[in-house]
């Protein structure tokens, strides 16, 4: 990516190789639900591109330590004094603009990325997820778009991989769906019991790592290319722009003025509140969305 950051060390990713032509990527800020911010997002993609260079690799997974895949984008501080890991124009926009393009850029690489999911997929979490070329579910993991409830999503895949009526509902609640969901309505390719997951994404990106690569990065991009015929790609870059539209809302700057008076964790309580789901529920995902 023009403009991005080297980083010399990971220390917000590990890497493994379970399998041979496998790397395994491994979000790694569990204490903070896997919460996206800048350098985890840098660590990562900068991972990927290297296994993608990497004649060993032909296969790689994303996965996240601790009890979640990733509760979306760290809303917590996690950003300050650190510069967004490549650069994108500045502007109205700027922010959807540049998450989306991370994103996306993981659809031009050469070879397959299987998004391995399991408790909370959340807002920027799912957003990755929708990223990778394959998905494979905790049957009880949780995917959703909280931040529906005060503002417009940085990248609008909704529509696209759910069908429109759920994308509808999804949207007007920011209700969650279940591992077993994703897969009916085709957000995900398959679901298995959370201990089995690890074993079951391993078998399958070790099946694909049996295929000749120079023929699978070239039918990997006929799927992509299809989805950008119809459209997909200029949807999610016209929805960066809505996106913007909506930071310059009544309700956002009433939740962010909610944030600076009480704080984060208690403005994202009394957003869910009165859904009982969430930062209410038992489990709470951080301070992410």
């Amino acid at each position: 990516m023009h403009g991005s950051i080297s980083y010399d060390h990971y220390d917000l990713v590990l890497l493994d190789d379970p399998a041979p032509g496998v790397r395994r990527i491994t979000l790694n800020r569990p204490e903070k639900r896997n919460a996206l911010n800048h350098p985890l997002r840098g660590q990562l993609l900068q991972a990927l591109r290297e296994g993608d260079a990497d004649d060993a690799v032909r296969v790689q997974i994303v996965r996240g330590a601790g009890p979640s895949f990733s509760a979306g984008y760290d809303l917590g501080g996690g950003n300050e004094g650190e510069e967004m890991p490549f650069y994108t124009p500045a502007g109205e926009g700027q922010w959807p603009r540049h998450v989306t393009e991370s994103w996306m850029s993981i659809w031009d690489l050469a070879k397959p990325v299987i998004a391995q999911v399991h408790g909370y997929c959340l807002a920027g979490g799912s957003e990755l997820a929708t990223g990778c070329d394959l998905v494979y579910v905790a049957e009880d993991a949780q995917m959703g778009y909280p931040a529906v409830r005060f503002g417009v999503p940085d990248m609008h895949f909704h529509a696209w991989l759910l069908g429109m009526r759920k994308a509808m509902e999804m949207m007007m609640t920011g209700d969650s769906i279940s591992g077993v969901e994703a897969v009916e309505l085709g957000w995900a390719n398959r679901a298995f019991p959370v201990e089995e997951l690890d074993e079951r994404v391993v078998e399958v990106a070790t099946r694909i790592a049996k295929m000749p690569p120079d023929i699978v990065a070239l039918n990997k991009r006929i799927v992509h290319r299809g989805m950008e015929v119809m459209g997909l790609r200029t949807a999610i870059r016209v929805g960066t722009e809505l996106c913007a539209l909506g930071t310059h809302q009544k309700s956002l700057r009433d939740f962010v003025a909610n944030t600076q008076q009480r704080g984060l964790t208690a403005a994202l309580d009394a957003r869910d509140g009165v859904f009982g789901d969430y930062r209410t529920a038992e489990e709470q995902p951080g301070s992410a969305d």
